[in-house]
């Protein structure tokens, strides 16, 4: 028997799946997560998420389940870390492909749940958008979270839903969430994060970044680079939230309404209905008037990208910032991988302190 987890949104729900599992059951029990390969523009530049038609090298052990491994590949143009993350993460990773909908994607779980031999499901997400009700200013990506709740429901298998890092995905903030939420059912420890620490190297969550950052007791003013402002971490950005299927669903209308949903494109017109707006439309947008790819630049010399760092630290510092994400620093330094190799390495050889892993503390913050 191998548990059952849902992962609600793309890669960071995987990876704090992979820890609320850790949590619940211990990191070595066999488990399954179900994850989208829905990534940001920067690593897949093909709007929207992934199917299972999208990889190549996709292991299928029964018909409805697709399973990612570190040999698994995405299929150009389309890009996904999903196979990297199959690598290194302890649950085996399967896909959810939404292009059937809700009903697509309730028949793809319970076939995983008779390959695991599972009577339950844990539904997971990081951040709190699964209970968004649809209009708060700052949501910006509730379909996934929605689509899987309600196709969670429509497989009549019992699911319990996992918020982890309250308000960490700068979608729902934590004031509007606290009450929907209420009180903490355990809280995230260093332990729970020994088997994902070392992903946020490579991997962009900004919010799995954070909430392995709280587990680990990192307190203070953490900046991201995709959030319009500061995040503090303090006691409750580690903490885990258990909520009922049938609450979760009344808390979300968007769900709610994509109870019989039999297609994306369908999806996408019941998001416009209830949120105002679809967020794949919004991706499609943004990867058209995405600026073209600069040629390849010879990486600068190590003290310039010492000196950019150290300027652009400043002014971080000036916003009140105390720690930074390894995604801000590359994204807005512009920097090439070599460079922010170079830049990395020379942090933790010249200050080691300032490596809180996965953040990094800014001088005097």
């Amino acid at each position: 028997m191998k548990r059952l987890l849902i992962a609600a949104g793309g890669g960071g729900d995987a990876i704090t799946a992979a820890m609320v599992h850790a949590a619940l059951y211990g990191g070595d029990t066999e488990a399954l997560v179900l994850t989208y390969a829905w990534e940001r523009l920067v690593v897949d530049p093909v709007p929207g998420p992934r199917g299972a038609a999208d990889f190549a090298g996709a292991l299928a052990p029964v018909p409805g389940l697709t399973l990612i491994t570190p040999r698994t590949a995405p299929k150009a143009p389309a890009g996904s870390l999903l196979p990297r993350l199959a690598a290194h993460l302890r649950p085996a990773l399967g896909l959810l492909d939404p292009y059937g909908g809700t009903l697509g994607l309730a028949r793809q779980i319970q076939a995983a749940a008779r390959w695991c031999r599972a009577d339950r499901i844990d539904l997971v997400d990081v951040g709190g958008d699964i209970v968004a009700r649809g209009d708060e200013a700052t949501l910006r990506s509730p379909l996934g979270d929605a689509l899987a709740l309600a196709a969670c429901a429509a497989t009549g298998i019992p699911t319990t839903v996992y918020v982890a890092g309250p308000g960490l995905d700068n979608e729902v903030p934590l004031p509007q969430l606290a009450p929907r939420l209420g009180e903490p059912a355990f809280a995230l420890t260093a332990g729970d994060t020994d088997g994902v620490l070392g992903l946020f190297d490579w991997h962009p969550s900004e919010a799995g970044a954070m909430l392995v950052a709280a587990a680990r007791g990192v307190r203070g003013v953490c900046g991201t680079r995709d959030a319009p402002r500061p995040l503090v971490l303090d006691d409750s950005a580690r903490q885990v939230h258990r909520l009922g299927r049938d609450e979760a669903l009344r808390l979300n209308p968007l769900a709610v309404a994509l109870e019989r949903c039999t297609g994306l494109e369908d999806a996408e017109d019941i998001s416009r209905a209830v949120c105002g707006f679809s967020e794949i439309a919004r991706e499609r947008h943004r990867a058209a008037h995405a600026p073209a790819v600069p040629p390849p630049r010879p990486p600068a010399d190590p003290e310039s990208v010492l000196a950019r760092f150290t300027a652009w630290e400043r002014s971080r510092l000036a916003e009140g910032l105390g720690y930074v994400t390894t995604r801000r620093i590359t994204e807005e330094l512009g920097l090439t991988l070599p460079e922010a190799l170079v830049l990395y390495r020379t942090l933790r050889e010249g200050t080691p302190e300032r490596r809180v892993a996965p953040l990094w503390r800014l001088a005097g913050g």
